[in-house]
């Protein structure tokens, strides 16, 4: 992978452009400075990730890096002169001439799939991310976000936020959420463990402006996805006025969506009180078959252990399960459930026979 950097003030630089073959890519933190020292990559760079950039800086103005598979990174370009005697090899933008034989494609549009921005990066530029309709999941570590205008822009399948961060914590994700909107998932995953500490989902909403006879702008909004959107404090998320937000009704709703808030928020409930636990569970008990589609379509068979540990299926649910199973051709998955069902029979009261046979 290479990565073309604007050096900044502070020791601080800007990454403008990714090339590489994979789509899935984890940016460094830091890299080494051009004249010694190191460089923190603070920086998204404006249409960093799109198919069509506009404005980069100039190949005499940035450094260009290879960062190798075990993470070093070495400097291969700086300020428009090659530091390793292969200039084909790393002449990678267009319009600079030919291209190589063994060229990389740049890391933007419908080819990136997956990105983790580092720590130490709190500023996305407009655009960042526009017409990448395959981005699928973004990782963002803790502390505040400064996002552009139009960083999402039509990107369509992106569902998955990853915050390296507890709940509690200080995040940039009212930042994100508010640059979506279409329906998206916070997790709340530290590295290392093995779960995340909450799923939070934020539903899609729709923004109506209408233009009234004095010619005053009047914004309306459509759909809960904007109130939730709402329950942030200074960065962090205000999970009360979050669980407040359901029982007021979801009928508007993808209710695909709304079973898999239900479900998120009652398999990791960080800060979830037993009263506001109750509607959640009321709704996903009649529900259980819309979330099970979603988790045997991604062969989530971890996501299946834990809808039936919370134990609100009943015999209609289980045979509906089992015929969704069977359709997408889990077996795995229908063992479970089978073995669940079989249990739950088994630990049932039985009723008590009277023979009055004389």
């Amino acid at each position: 992978m290479f990565l073309d950097i604007l050096p900044l003030k502070n020791h601080t630089a800007r990454l403008t452009r990714v090339y590489g073959d994979e789509p899935c890519v984890a940016l460094p933190a830091s890299i080494p400075g051009p004249e010694g020292g190191t460089l923190s990559i603070t920086e998204l760079g404006d249409y960093c990730f799109s198919e069509k950039p506009r404005s980069l800086p100039r190949a005499d103005e940035t450094c260009r890096y290879e960062l190798s598979p075990d993470g070093t990174c070495t400097l291969v370009r700086a300020f428009g002169r090659d530091l390793t005697g292969r200039r084909g090899r790393y002449d990678l933008d267009f319009g600079e001439g030919p291209a190589a034989p063994e060229e990389l494609h740049p890391v933007c549009g419908n080819f990136v799939e997956e990105v983790s921005l580092p720590d130490s990066l709190p500023v996305i530029g407009s655009c960042a991310f526009y017409n990448c309709r395959k981005l699928r999941r973004l990782g963002v570590g803790a502390g505040d976000l400064i996002v552009g205008s139009d960083v999402f822009l039509n990107c369509f399948a992106l569902t998955d936020l990853i915050l390296r961060a507890g709940p509690e914590e200080k995040t940039g994700l009212f930042s994100l959420v508010n640059n979506i909107t279409e329906a998206v998932r916070a997790l709340f995953w530290l590295p290392g463990e093995e779960r995340p500490r909450a799923g939070l989902w934020y539903p899609a909403y729709w923004e109506d402006v209408e233009e009234s006879p004095a010619h005053i702008l009047l914004h309306t909004f459509s759909g809960q996805g904007y109130h939730y959107r709402q329950c942030f404090l200074e960065g962090k998320v205000l999970s009360a006025e979050y669980d407040a937000i359901f029982p007021d009704g979801h009928a508007a709703e993808d209710q695909g969506v709304v079973s898999m808030l239900c479900f998120d928020r009652l398999r990791w409930p960080w800060n979830l009180t037993e009263k506001a636990k109750a509607p959640y569970r009321e709704f996903l008990t009649a529900h259980t078959g819309l979330v099970l589609q979603r988790l045997l379509k991604a062969r989530d068979n971890d996501g299946v252990k834990d809808l039936l540990a919370l134990d609100v299926m009943d015999a209609a649910a289980f045979a509906e399960g089992a015929e969704l199973a069977a359709k997408a051709d889990n077996p795995e998955a229908a063992a479970l459930l089978a073995d669940a069902e079989y249990k739950k029979r088994g630990a049932a009261p039985k009723k008590r026979r009277y023979d009055f046979d004389f």
